[in-house]
């Protein structure tokens, strides 16, 4: 493992332990060279995946992308770390469970607002206006009436 710090290839493991929900392991390290310490993850992966985009180009599935676009949803609101890692986790092996190298970007996103809907509902709308692509308040408005149906009261 190479250090963050310094580049320097000659890095020790000081400690392993499981991560919070069991899916990864995480390891601090230190640099031999200039002593800077840090920690790493590893965790399993199934298949290498490929995102097929809206564009039709084809890019490598990047993890931290996805948590980055759910922590961006999720930006204030009352969820702790854990579940969001668990949830990140469960869309990931999800999609690495589909037999396929190739998933859609589209598939990704309504994996990922099905996840968000169990956790929170404002990170979810949230998300949706992102991911659909809303261009003006109705395409938002026709959207939250699909989300909340009125009552005939």
């Amino acid at each position: 493992m190479r250090c963050p710090y310094c580049g320097g290839d000659d890095t020790q493991v000081k400690d392993s332990r499981p991560s919070e929900d069991g899916a990864a392991i995480r390891r601090r390290r230190v640099c031999v060279t200039c002593g800077g310490r840090f920690t790493t993850f590893e965790r399993v992966q199934l298949r290498e995946l490929t995102v097929l985009k809206r564009s039709g180009r084809r890019v490598p599935f990047d993890r931290e992308k996805l948590m980055r676009s759910v922590l961006t949803a999720l930006r204030k609101r009352p969820v702790d770390a854990e579940r969001v890692e668990q949830m990140v986790s469960g869309v990931v092996r999800r999609l690495e469970s589909l037999g396929e190298n190739e998933v859609t970007s589209e598939q990704i996103g309504l994996m990922v607002m099905e996840a968000l809907r169990a956790v929170d509902d404002v990170a979810y709308v949230r998300f949706a206006s992102v991911y659909r692509d809303f261009r003006e308040a109705k395409d938002f408005g026709a959207f939250l009436e699909e989300f909340v149906p009125r009552g005939d009261d």
